[in-house]
């Protein structure tokens, strides 16, 4: 107990700040991967009610409210079938009004675009040199006609002398022969007079025809001939007017048996649009040969074409109404759906839900198309909204058109594109 005993104590100095500080980092760490790992969950968990929310926004289908759409019913009624083709206008007459005599033109009695009648005065040429030739002519007529009577008077003292044996027959009959010598040239006088007569009408240019004057050829004061190639005006008749358009050579015989059946088959001509109407008229003709370049046949329709609708030398849609479907089933155009499986309607069943129901078309005037088969007059059609169309799809119907139908470009069942307007 009296030794004394070393003992040696080791004391741990304090952890240094630059050991303490990664053990922090390591926390901070941990703690920020928790919670980017628990707002991924939350977000996925999410995702379904967002993603449904989204597409409300974006008016995407919703399988708990019905597709909004216009639906009409299938009707009866009689539609025409038409026959149509290319046609350009032609007008009947169309003549280039010409001087029929040479000579300086005075007046011009005319306006361009004005609608003339047969007759009317157009226009005047100097009519003085023909009148100086009229007045030549008819002083030679009466010198010719004075020797004449002169003749004749004489021919008359011959036979009284002859009739006395006075003279010899031969002296009578020089004076015969003489006499009927100026008779011929006293018709030769009248015919120059006529002749000259003629001219001078000339000076006088009138229509030939009736209808409507072109632009202006010629400037009063020059010196027009009648060989001249351009004339002053043409007139282009266009009261009434034809229409020459054709169809391909497999119509040739419906048509051929409607005209040798008496029947007068209507033809309506349409602008290059093929939307307004120009003119209504009537068939007149069919050429009588086929071309065969192009496998058609002409044909010829005439028109009043009372408010100048039709234009000579203008393109126009022609169709011609063969035959007329009595009691047809008639839906609207825009009804018809047509993809790979086929043509088609979505057909509104009595629960408010579609089915696509086949359909075979038939001829089609306007915007109605009638149904050879495959739908029943009643049959409701959407005739809008069939872009976002399936089969069963629950749908809330209007019949009227100004009911707006949202449409985002939806596709078809078939992967199609739908049409604007359904």
């Amino acid at each position: 107990m009296g030794t004394n005993e070393n003992v040696n104590i080791e004391i741990e100095p304090n952890p240094t700040p630059s050991r303490a500080r990664p053990k922090r980092r390591a926390w901070l760490w941990g703690a920020l991967v928790v919670l980017v790992a628990a707002a991924g969950v939350i977000a996925f968990l999410m995702q379904p009610g967002e993603a449904q929310q989204r597409q409300g926004r974006r008016g995407g289908p919703d399988a708990n409210r019905p597709t909004p759409v216009v639906a009409a019913p299938a009707t009866t009624s009689d539609i025409g079938v038409y026959l149509s083709g290319l046609g350009s206008v032609t007008p009947l007459n169309t003549v280039t009004v010409k001087s029929r005599v040479d000579g300086q033109l005075m007046r011009v009695l005319f306006r361009e675009g004005q609608v003339v009648k047969a007759g009317e005065l157009l226009a005047e040429i100097d009519p003085r040199p023909y009148e100086a030739q009229l007045g030549q002519a008819q002083g030679t007529l009466a010198r010719d006609a004075a020797l004449l009577k002169n003749a004749q008077i004489d021919l008359e003292r011959y036979r009284t002398l002859f009739e006395q044996d006075s003279v010899a027959k031969q002296q009578l009959d020089t004076q015969a022969s003489l006499v009927r010598q100026y008779e011929g040239t006293v018709k030769v006088d009248q015919a120059a007079i006529e002749t000259a007569k003629l001219q001078l009408s000339y000076c006088r240019i009138t229509a030939p025809i009736g209808g409507r004057l072109g632009l202006r050829q010629v400037d009063p004061g020059n010196i027009v001939h009648a060989s001249d190639a351009s004339g002053l005006v043409i007139i282009t008749q266009l009261q009434p007017v034809t229409v020459i358009f054709s169809l391909p050579e497999d119509s040739v015989p419906t048509v051929m048996k409607k005209l040798q059946a008496g029947d007068a088959l209507p033809v309506d001509a349409y602008d290059r649009a093929d939307k307004n109407k120009l003119a209504s008229g009537t068939l007149v003709t069919v050429d009588n040969q086929i071309d065969p370049a192009t496998g058609t046949v002409k044909l010829k329709a005439q028109f009043g074409n009372e408010d100048y609708g039709l234009f000579p030398n203008q393109f126009v849609n022609v169709k011609m109404l063969i035959d007329t479907r009595r009691g047809a089933t008639v839906i609207p155009s825009a009804a018809i759906v047509r993809g790979t499986q086929g043509t088609f309607v979505y057909l509104v069943k009595e629960d408010n839900t579609v089915t696509v129901r086949p359909v075979r078309l038939g001829p089609a005037q306007g915007d109605a198309i009638s149904i050879a088969s495959g739908l029943a007059p009643g049959d409701k059609v959407v005739v809008d909204g069939a872009d976002r169309l399936r089969e069963g799809a629950a749908v809330a119907v209007s019949s009227g058109r100004e009911t707006a139908v949202a449409r985002k470009g939806g596709q078809r069942k078939d992967g199609e594109q739908a049409p604007a307007g359904g």
